[in-house]
């Protein structure tokens, strides 16, 4: 399936930013150099959170899994361009889908692992998902069985295949693959039919927008191998290098960031899940990592305690990526004087934004941590690739005209071979993301900032939308808000971000109640977890008030709300 203009492929071909490469194409020439070489390795608690035993493989044996994977996929009836929905953990086995569905011309919708049946059974139905893969336990709830379930719901849902238990139900068991031999005629055959392009769509991945249903945003193999291109120069990676992924490889952060990267550097990849900074750390030591990512506490953290920082030999690490939130000098400073270690800043969203303040392009930690590079402007050179291969200028919203000056706040828009195409069957949507000259609205302010006669940077401000953004993962007031309204005691609700010193925000929930009615954090809780919601969705305060602030045509004022009651 191509959903990509023709022209606009004509026009980043001919700029070489996309070429005729595949994803598959990339393993595949990975397996004939690698073969035996050591390709990816799971987290080493990984039975505390699945059934199943912790993996390290090789290329070769990675290679002959994926072609195990396809058969039992052909097996189930997928056919090229279905779109499939997954709902795994970090782990080897999601490799294996991505992977194959490279190779097949499936589309892979990766869910996260905290969705219940709440979400699922609404983008399974408006994604028309055909087959699901998951695993029968993930941090003990039965993910499979519950896929099941809403099989009965959803005619479209041809099948559940799952890892970790036996087959029944509906559900149809993925056991040890390396168990029988892969047909790999039958395999070869099946792609030859299918005829992947570097062009057809691979993923839909979700983001969390003002509406109450995530927007699907697909992605082809172009895209995919751009991106990673673009993160593993600003990581600074070498052929065969390690890399460490702890953030759920579900999202464009970590497929982007970490698995394309992989494929290309013909690295090691290493699972994390779910975040422990200890075994995270032994990770670095045991496996000699040499790239990862992590948030900016925990880096602050290293840094500060000493006693931790030296239980570990960190000496194999040249580089870590950051972001999501401010980065202090200091501790980019201290990992680059101490420990000849490059820490990053990046700027980034599922639609394609890629600001990457290396230590290539921003080699002073001060500018670093306070500012992202001014990258696509005519007039302003810059030693990386990502530079060249988007537009970005910033407008007022309001007036629609480019800013130029320094310290005046502007929405970041955007336009070049990151960018998406469109959202997923949501054609007014895609048409309120652009602008009339085809940038992307990101919804993020910025203003210009550093010396001389054109600024060189973009100087973070905030969110113009009002999602929450809850330790990295993006949250729907709308949402929340429409299943509050259904509850027998609230007459109206809003919820907003509060301020969190560990997460940066979480959920706030404001509601004025019916007549003679009393309602406690607790029981609204229990109510949400009964709609079987994501457990990071649930509101960590309430507030109860007469009514909610509105303006002269009825609209609530959520900016009031959130000098009130945001600050925590």
């Amino acid at each position: 399936m191509i959903l990509t203009p023709p022209e606009r492929i004509r026009e980043y071909v001919a700029r070489g930013f996309w070429g005729t490469t595949t994803i598959d194409d990339l393993f595949r020439a990975a397996v004939v150099g690698g073969r035996d070489r050591l390709a990816i390795v799971d987290a080493p608690n990984k039975s505390s959170f699945m059934t199943t035993a912790p993996l390290r493989l090789s290329w070769n044996e990675l290679a002959a899994n994926v072609d195990r994977l396809c058969q039992r996929l052909l097996a189930a009836g997928i056919r090229r361009d279905d779109v499939i929905g997954a709902q795994l953990p970090n782990c080897v086995e999601l490799a294996y889908l991505y992977l194959a569905a490279a190779r097949l011309g499936f589309i892979l919708s990766p869910f996260p692992i905290q969705y219940r049946e709440h979400e699922l059974r609404d983008l399974i139905g408006f994604a028309g998902i055909s087959g699901f893969v998951t695993a029968r336990s993930i941090r003990g709830h039965d993910h499979g069985a519950m896929v099941a379930r809403l099989r009965r719901e959803l005619p479209n849902l041809r099948f559940v295949l799952a890892w970790g238990g036996p087959s029944g139900d509906g559900i149809d068991a993925l056991d040890d693959l390396s168990a029988s031999e892969p047909d790999r005629v039958l395999v070869a055959d099946a792609a030859r039919r299918a005829a992947v392009t570097a062009n057809d769509i691979v993923t839909i991945t979700w983001t969390s927008g003002t509406e109450a249903r995530p927007k699907g945003v697909p992605r082809h193999h172009n895209y995919w191998i751009c991106a990673g291109t673009a993160v593993g120069q600003a990581g600074l990676l070498k052929d065969g290098d390690a890399l460490l992924n702890p953030f759920p490889m579900v999202h464009v952060g970590s497929l982007g960031g970490m698995f394309f990267p992989w494929l290309i550097w013909r690295g090691v990849l290493v699972q994390h899940q779910p975040f422990e900074l200890d075994i995270f750390l032994q990770q670095i030591q045991d496996e000699h990592i040499n790239y990862t990512v992590a948030p900016p506490a925990v880096l602050n953290l290293l840094m500060q305690n000493d006693a931790l920082r030296k239980r570990y030999d960190l000496t194999s690490l040249r580089s870590v990526g950051s972001g999501s939130a401010p980065l202090s000098p200091w501790m980019i400073r201290a990992f680059q004087e101490q420990y000849n270690i490059s820490v990053w800043n990046s700027f980034g969203s599922s639609e394609g934004c890629g600001l990457f303040g290396s230590g290539r392009d921003v080699p002073d930690p001060e500018a670093r941590a306070n500012y992202l590079p001014r990258f696509g402007v005519a007039g302003i050179e810059w030693p990386s690739w990502v530079a060249r291969i988007q537009e970005t200028r910033l407008v007022d919203p309001e007036t629609e005209k480019v800013i130029t000056v320094r310290g005046t706040p502007g929405e970041l828009r955007l336009r070049g071979s990151l960018v998406l195409d469109q959202y997923w069957n949501a054609p007014e949507q895609t048409r309120a993301a652009f602008d009339s000259e085809g940038f992307f609205r990101t919804g993020d302010i910025f203003e210009l900032a550093g010396d001389g006669e054109m600024p060189r940077y973009y100087h973070y401000v905030g969110r113009r939308s009002e999602v929450i953004n809850r330790g990295g993962t993006k949250i729907s007031p709308a949402e929340i808000e429409a299943l509050i309204d259904g509850h027998p005691k609230v007459r109206e609700a809003a919820v907003i971000g509060m301020l969190d010193e560990r997460l940066g925000e979480v959920v706030c929930a404001i509601v004025a109640l019916r007549d003679g009615q009393s309602l406690t954090l607790e029981e609204l809780v229990d109510y949400l977890r009964d709609k079987k919601i994501a457990v990071y969705k649930l509101p960590q305060q309430l507030v109860v008030v007469p009514q909610l602030p509105r303006n002269p045509v009825g609209k609530v004022l959520k900016r009031e709300l959130r000098q009130v009651y945001g600050r925590g």
